[in-house]
């Protein structure tokens, strides 16, 4: 990466660059919030329907739409933890909450945590500012150094099985109604979460008096599995993949870790809808506070900004098997074949 002195320059660069998107645009906010909940909840009671009536295939298949949407609504709720959604911070905040109660994420909680992954990324010597199994990676050396039971239990944990599959609905269904990994002092972000349980047990609870508790179970459990596992691996793909660059912090700078420490990843026209243009992900690092529909006419009229390793979906599938940082070839690399001693 470049040195500290030119990654100044960049910055003020890259600043003037973006700065033109990087005010919401209250309608195109409006209509998002339009296009979005109303076709949601539209599934979600023709599953209901559905669940009575149907074969339960095809509530499945429903289930892949709605999850679909799950995670449109959960970018939503990221620009409103960026301040980027809307000009004002409580009509941010109230959204973000509301879409909480769809996405199982506290807003609030998730709104600091996340801050700390911005601060930091792919800086080899920050990676305990907010970052987590899926932006953040041993290296080479480290992972040598371990004894040979600590070696298996990260590549166990590293398995594609584990962090794709098992682990992303457990995050999300689980782990996010505990403040586990918060420090005692935050405590409105604590209280947050017990906020966002107390909503999601309501929610819960007057529809399984409607409709029958296990209607919702079968209904609301699959949409957010499979919702869970996409947001993963859209995370997980968009800061750890075959071209990624990580840095030590004196050589670490801002700009350089954008276009280089977090993909472009090009998904085909419906796909890039759902996931709300999120795959500019280079562009979100340069300025978290363009809004997501902002985000490719900023990639579109920068071409200095462009120079982001591109996936496509194909390759993307492939990127999780890169997990150890190799400081002397200064790329990603897979788990050696032979268990070194």
């Amino acid at each position: 990466m470049h040195s500290p002195i030119a990654g100044r320059a960049e910055f003020a660069s890259v600043r003037a660059a973006t700065s033109a998107f990087r005010s919401p645009i209250l309608r195109h906010s409006l209509w998002q919030v339009a296009n979005t909940f109303p076709p949601f909840f539209a599934i979600c009671a023709f599953m209901y329907w559905g669940a009575a009536t149907l074969p339960y295939w095809v509530t499945l298949l429903a289930a892949v739409v709605a999850a679909g949407f799950v995670v449109r609504i959960f970018i939503i709720q990221h620009d409103c933890g960026h301040g980027s959604f809307f000009n004002s911070r409580r009509a941010n905040s109230v959204l973000g909450f509301v879409c909480s109660l769809v996405t199982c994420t506290p807003f609030a909680a998730w709104r600091r945590q996340h801050a700390g992954h911005h601060s930091g990324w792919n800086d080899l010597d920050r990676r305990d500012l907010g970052v987590d199994i899926y932006s953040t990676c041993l290296t080479v050396a480290e992972y040598g150094a371990l004894t040979r039971r600590r070696r298996f239990l990260y590549r166990l944990s590293r398995h594609p099985l584990v962090t794709q599959i098992l682990l992303p609905p457990l995050v999300f269904l689980v782990l996010y109604r505990l403040p586990f990994d918060m420090p005692a002092t935050w405590r409105s972000e604590r209280r947050a979460v017990l906020l966002t349980n107390a909503g999601l047990l309501a929610v819960f609870v007057a529809l399984g008096v409607s409709l029958g508790f296990g209607a919702v179970l079968r209904v609301q459990l699959p949409i957010m599995v499979i919702a869970a596992i996409v947001g993963v691996w859209l995370f997980s793909v968009q800061h750890r993949f075959a071209g990624v660059r990580w840095a030590r912090h004196e050589n670490w700078n801002f700009v350089t870790a954008s276009l280089e420490g977090s993909s472009h990843l090009a998904l085909p026209r419906p796909l890039q809808w759902f996931t709300g243009n999120i795959g500019y992900h280079h562009i979100h690092h340069l300025d978290p506070r363009i809004p997501n529909y902002r985000l490719q006419p900023c990639h579109e009229a920068n071409p200095t900004l462009q120079r982001a390793t591109v996936l496509t979906l194909w390759n993307s599938l492939r990127a999780t098997s890169h997990v150890l940082w190799d400081e002397e070839r200064r790329e990603m690399v897979r788990f050696p074949r032979r268990r070194t001693a």
